[in-house]
């Protein structure tokens, strides 16, 4: 059945809450977890759809996984102990289930089959494939470079990899491929991108050494056990923020989030529009930093975003599009043409939304051109993409009339208590 969200406009923001755990720290831990030697205990963990995956494929593969609310424990079986699935592999949302995986699967001595949802069987998977077939892998996709995939696991080769596209995702596939590959595996990225693969890979004692943009590391070591405290995730904290932002009358405090200076894009971004938002309490936990945030209402103004900050906050420009409908003259995105393969063509569906709602937004190839305007009501296909619901139902705030958004069953991949914290904390939001 089709969830829909109706948001009634208005509203201010006052409080404190802690969203739930990082998403791409939650996926790594269970990965990392199950070839490392002992048993790893992760507190925090996000029990979301696509989390929930990752931790299913690995119990399928012969891994002991145990969860107690936000609480999992995982008996890791070392590098070499996976065993073949009885069944394909579904992965059901998650573009990261599936291209680590892929990486993680191509050195090992079975073959396995991935498949995933209507959305994630139309996302493009050559881009990890590609270079793990420079490596030895074996990978069958369909036609179109899209799932399933199927993988037969061979022996692999180390290589040096320069990737054509900043990207999260297919630097750990390599990474993680490159644990199974003979020799010493590097990857030079063009930009930055999040580190949380080589972070944990350090934290479960497996030597991963950066030089510049390039990270290497020798195939054939050992993973032990550790214990990891997931810290809130920055990526679904990110719509709170914007609230926080563009609501009159608003001041809020987000808790324990994570702030990897890989993955703060989006508060460099907003304080460069005149976002007022600070951090306190920064401490490290389990090699992650982490703070508190506090936002309140801004008088935003637009900027042309710069590009380096692009891969720093590449999942959060849904909500920044709501920033820059709310901000006083033109925001310019350019050199995020990635945005157009995620869950939903995000470029395509953001500025379609947009203008559903009055603001005057144009799509360009690689990103977009927003004026800032007054938000209407209307309603909104989110294309089953979560964070383009979570983005629309925060406009809201901003609106003159009533904005409805349809398919957003997808919300619970990621954040699966967003209705019952955003109503807590001040939006006039109810589901259906």
């Amino acid at each position: 059945m089709s969830t829909k969200f109706i948001i009634n406009p208005g509203g201010c923001l006052r409080g404190s809450l802690r969203v739930p755990g990082d998403k791409s720290i939650s996926h790594r831990s269970i990965m990392l977890g199950a070839l490392a030697e002992g048993t790893t205990v992760v507190s925090g963990f996000l029990e979301g759809e696509d989390t929930l995956a990752t931790l299913a494929a690995f119990q399928a593969m012969g891994v002991n996984i145990s969860r107690n609310y936000g609480q999992v424990s995982i008996e890791g079986v070392g590098l070499h102990g996976l065993k073949a699935a009885n069944a394909p592999l579904y992965l059901g949302n998650s573009g990261t289930s599936m291209r680590l995986l892929s990486g993680l699967m191509a050195g090992q001595n079975f073959s396995v089959e991935m498949t995933g949802d209507a959305s994630l069987s139309h996302r493009p998977m050559r881009r990890v494939t590609d270079p793990l077939s420079l490596m030895g892998a074996n990978i069958e996709t369909a036609e179109d470079g899209t799932p399933p995939l199927k993988i037969h696991g061979n022996s692999l080769q180390a290589i040096n990899y320069d990737l054509p596209v900043a990207s999260a995702q297919v630097k750990s596939a390599i990474l993680l491929a490159g644990l199974y590959a003979n020799g010493k595996t590097c990857v030079t990225e063009p930009a930055p991108t999040r580190d949380h693969t080589e972070r944990m890979l350090a934290g479960f004692a497996y030597s991963v050494v950066r030089d510049g943009n390039t990270i290497c590391l020798e195939g054939g070591g050992k993973l032990q056990a550790n214990s990891i405290d997931v810290p809130a995730d920055i990526s679904s904290a990110a719509f709170f923020i914007v609230a926080a932002c563009i609501a009159k009358d608003s001041e809020i405090s987000l808790q324990h989030v994570g702030i990897n200076a890989t993955r703060i894009g989006i508060i460099n971004i907003l304080q460069q529009m005149g976002a007022d938002i600070s951090l306190t309490n920064q401490h490290d936990v389990s090699g992650e930093l982490v703070a508190d945030i506090h936002i309140r209402s801004s008088k935003l103004h637009g900027i042309h975003i710069p590009p380096e900050q692009v891969p720093l906050a590449i999942d959060e420009f849904p909500a920044i599009f709501i920033a820059a409908a709310c901000a006083e003259g033109e925001t310019v995105l350019t050199d995020a043409a990635e945005l157009r393969v995620k869950e939903s063509d995000r470029i395509q569906v953001m500025a379609d939304g947009l203008n559903t709602i009055g603001i005057n937004a144009e799509a360009t190839p690689d990103g977009m051109i927003i004026q800032g305007g007054k938000i209407q009501g209307g309603i909104i296909n989110s294309h089953g993409d979560h964070r383009i619901a979570m983005a629309f139902t925060i406009a809201a705030l901003c609106a003159s009339e009533t904005i409805t958004v349809t398919d957003c069953a997808n919300v619970a991949t990621s954040f699966p208590n967003f209705v019952k914290l955003a109503q807590q904390v001040g939006i006039n939001i109810s589901e259906q």
